[in-house]
């Protein structure tokens, strides 16, 4: 299950973008808590806060607990907004949580065993089509990440959805059809010997004056 961190936040009364820019002025981003069959709740959380939350990965996956002046809110963030120019965080909506509430978050890839990689060891690259997936969850059980083992693929071979084991209760959102995670690719050298090798299979002599002669 996701770690669980808490962030402080207070309420806010006035909305709009003047609003807005007076909370940004003041160090601090406007959000929004949404969902449950509630009432929205307006707030503001510390830009450090959420800039730290933003970029230290998985940051839409995760349970916040958000201390709202006193009154605690089990949210997970659903979307942010960054400045286009700027990179810094403008606003974040946060959704609530409830008692079986069903998600669908993308929850990070990770890969071992590259070692036990007969296709790695032989100068083989991994190559990641998906470094995240589309899952379907309980609110209380998000997987921190997928392990893929890469034990015995060769060069060549694919990890395909269908050959992983999800956590119990974890179903695949993904929109494509047994979508491919990773392929263990040929090294350029190798790529490079093998295309010479068909051009000259391929390339057929070419006659000279004589052996036409010869044939006529």
């Amino acid at each position: 299950m996701a770690a669980t961190k808490e962030l402080k936040a207070q309420a806010r009364s006035l909305v709009g973008k003047g609003a807005a820019r007076e909370l940004r002025r003041q160090g601090k981003i406007p959000a929004v808590i949404y969902g449950n069959k509630k009432p929205p709740v307006t707030i503001s959380i510390a830009y450090k806060d959420a800039m730290k939350s933003i970029y230290s990965g998985g940051f839409l996956s995760h349970i916040l607990t958000l201390d709202v002046d006193g009154e605690k809110h089990q949210v997970i963030p659903r979307d942010y907004q960054l400045d286009p120019v700027k990179d810094f965080a403008m606003h974040v909506d946060f959704l609530r949580i409830g008692k079986g509430t069903k998600l669908n978050v993308q929850v990070h890839v990770n890969f071992i065993n590259e070692e036990a990689s007969p296709g790695l060891k032989r100068g083989g690259t991994l190559n990641i089509v998906h470094h995240t997936l589309d899952l379907n969850v309980s609110a209380d059980n998000i997987p921190e990440e997928i392990t893929v083992d890469l034990t015995g693929l060769d060069i060549g071979d694919s990890v395909h959805m269908s050959s992983i084991t999800l956590p119990k209760g974890v179903l695949d959102h993904s929109h494509e059809d047994d979508a491919t995670i990773a392929t263990i690719v040929a090294p350029s050298a190798l790529k490079s010997a093998g295309d010479d090798e068909v051009e000259e299979t391929e390339a057929a002599p070419e006659e000279t004056e004589e052996e036409e002669d010869d044939k006529e």
